[in-house]
């Protein structure tokens, strides 16, 4: 089945019931996986808080509080909602696993799945590329940016 037929696949029943989804573009109605499901996953693995995520979780389960103060270390601190949020998506998607315990106080880690583990390698893989090849990236941005400097000034 070709990826326009997955799409085009709707079921009534799983949209009806399908919680609201937050994605990198902002809120989603319930079912809109269904118009572009593979871009929707890819969306939520992308976005600026799940990359974040997946990559902090390759290292070892984390609580709530932990996972925000790791990522904070990165830039720019998630608010506790956005984290939430992601959280939530990435967990609709079975990338991640929430294990709430039964204690006092109660004890809620996040770790990654199987699926989890395989999105966030490479997620990282991508992170650690862009790294890698940043100079390179900065070269073409000074040529591109001095290449449209000299046309605007000649017309």
């Amino acid at each position: 089945m070709s990826v326009s037929e997955q799409g085009d696949r709707v079921n009534a029943a799983d949209a009806s019931q399908a919680p609201e989804v937050s994605g990198a573009s902002g809120a989603r109605a319930p079912g809109d996986e269904s118009l572009c499901p593979y871009r929707l996953v890819l969306e939520h693995v992308t976005s600026r808080w799940g990359v974040l995520i997946l990559i902090a979780l390759l290292d070892r389960p984390y609580r709530f509080s932990e996972l925000r103060r790791e990522i904070g270390r990165h830039g720019r601190g998630v608010s506790e909602k956005m984290l939430a949020q992601t959280l939530q998506t990435l967990q609709r998607d079975g990338l991640v696993h929430r294990d709430a315990r039964p204690v006092i106080p109660p004890r809620v880690d996040y770790s990654l799945t199987g699926l989890g583990r395989e999105a966030a390698e490479q997620v990282r893989a991508l992170a650690r590329w862009t790294e890698r090849r940043m100079p390179d990236v900065e070269r073409a941005r000074r040529a591109y940016d001095e290449a449209r400097a000299l046309s605007s000034r000649a017309s």
